[in-house]
């Protein structure tokens, strides 16, 4: 593809790369956060219990977590454009088509399989990547600002589901949100996005790069654990310590997800002024994420993603400790602060440890293993409500996960193993990393 000079004299053409994902991002997370909004309505419409409407949930958490390494793998082998863009395409139909289902049964196969699918193929496994190849001094900052998305998705999409619900019926609200993915994320990803600088003649960071059209090879420096076969990072300790991290996200984030509007009506609390509370903690969110970003680009990202697991146990305790009618907002406000933070922190470790050029895979293995967990809680959270009436006994155990997730991440020893702090000279023990910069 042919040089533009003048991209390289204005804005760095990755960051149009990152807003069209920020939008996709906020559609695919936005709309998932927004399924816990709907549990009471389902339960009344189909005479099914919390329970039963889990299986849907769990079941979707599940799919998606197995469909991720698949598609990170896709993602390194062909590049993301070709993955997030039929990924979205398929995702936006079947949101349609969950405006026709009139039970538990069609749920569970079209959320719970088809769409949940396809967002694997819209989750940081693969956006991580295509973001990671883009950027690299500014990989924290540009990883969180796609984060954000997700962030601003709770904001926006969760609070204007519960409206349209209200207003509209169920049926609508989704109608609405897939027509959006359709009509407008999938041809913005089509007319923007592009896999790697070297598409456009670019190359990483907006760093000068040849015109010709042969490709230039650049060695860019590796961690110690910098791996070429992505099954040699299970040998290291960090990939595991990431993943139970992460897993212990899955846990908490999916519960909430799902639960939290369920958890707000047994407290008396409207489905509507759930809806808002969720929509300050995505707001909250938003800003912690960007602050994150730009705090891991100078201190050490460990000891940010053990923080944020922490301030999050504190959030699911007030859960627990206060009256529902201060919880919920002391939640929002507390559980903002941390939300969606693990995301970038955990995509940007992985790279600097093990490199780019796997890393579709290896996220998408953190990100399964953050699903799986996710899969669990949400069966687990709706099983026990139905059994006690109560979710205090599955925040505790929340909490007490949270606080095992921060100590693991503050023992990473991201010294010991970063690019950024150790690097490997070119003929090296671990290698190099070779980048193609120009050419197709």
């Amino acid at each position: 593809m042919r040089s533009d000079k003048s991209l390289r004299k204005g804005l760095f053409y990755g960051w149009y790369v990152i807003a069209a994902l920020f939008f996709m991002t906020l559609l695919a997370i936005g709309s998932r956060q927004g399924f816990g909004v709907f549990v009471e309505t389902w339960e009344k419409d189909w005479g099914v219990s919390t329970a039963t409407v889990s299986i849907a949930a769990s079941v979707g958490w599940l799919v998606n977590g197995l469909s991720q390494p698949l598609f990170g793998r896709l993602t390194d082998l062909y590049g993301g454009r070709k993955v997030v863009i039929p990924s979205l395409l398929v995702m936006g139909v079947a949101t349609i088509g969950i405006a026709s289902i009139s039970n538990i049964y069609g749920l569970i196969a079209l959320y719970g399989f088809v769409i949940s699918f396809a967002s694997g193929g819209v989750s940081p496994a693969t956006t991580g990547v295509i973001v990671a190849r883009w950027f690299e001094r500014r990989r924290g900052m540009a990883m969180a600002v796609l984060v954000a998305g997700g962030s601003v998705g709770g904001l926006i999409v969760v609070p204007f589901m519960s409206y349209a619900l209200i207003e509209f019926g169920w049926r609508t609200a989704w109608l609405i949100v897939g027509i959006a993915a359709l009509g407008l994320g999938v041809p913005l990803l089509l007319f923007v996005v592009r896999s790697r600088p070297s598409d456009m003649g670019l190359a990483i960071d907006g760093e000068e790069s040849q015109d010709s059209g042969e490709a230039e090879v650049v060695v860019r420096p590796v961690g110690p654990n910098y791996v070429d076969k992505w099954r040699d990072s299970f040998s290291s300790k960090p990939i595991w310590q990431l993943s139970f991290a992460y897993w212990v996200c899955g846990i908490t984030t999916a519960s909430i997800a799902v639960h939290f509007v369920r958890w707000a009506v047994s407290e008396d609390i409207s489905i509507g002024t759930a809806a808002l509370a969720f929509g300050l903690l995505s707001g909250i969110n938003a800003v912690g994420v960007l602050a994150i970003g730009i705090l891991s680009d100078r201190w050490q990202r460990k000891n940010l993603l053990g923080a944020v697991y922490l301030v999050r146990a504190i959030a699911f305790i007030s859960l627990i400790v206060l009256p529902g009618s201060s919880a919920i907002w002391v939640f929002a406000v507390v559980g903002g602060m941390s939300w969606l933070a693990t995301v970038p922190l955990t995509a940007s470790l992985t790279a600097d440890v093990y490199g780019v050029r796997n890393l579709g895979t290896l996220f998408g293995f953190a990100n399964m293993a953050h699903q799986l967990g996710g899969a669990a809680a949400v069966i687990l959270f709706g099983w026990a409500f139905t059994v006690w009436g109560s979710y205090d006994i599955p925040f505790a155990v929340g909490a007490a996960t949270l606080l095992a997730a921060g100590i693991v991440s503050l023992s990473i020893r991201e010294k010991a193993h970063s690019v950024r702090y150790v690097q490997v000279p070119v003929g090296g023990a671990a290698g190099s990393e070779l980048i193609k910069q120009g050419g197709d």
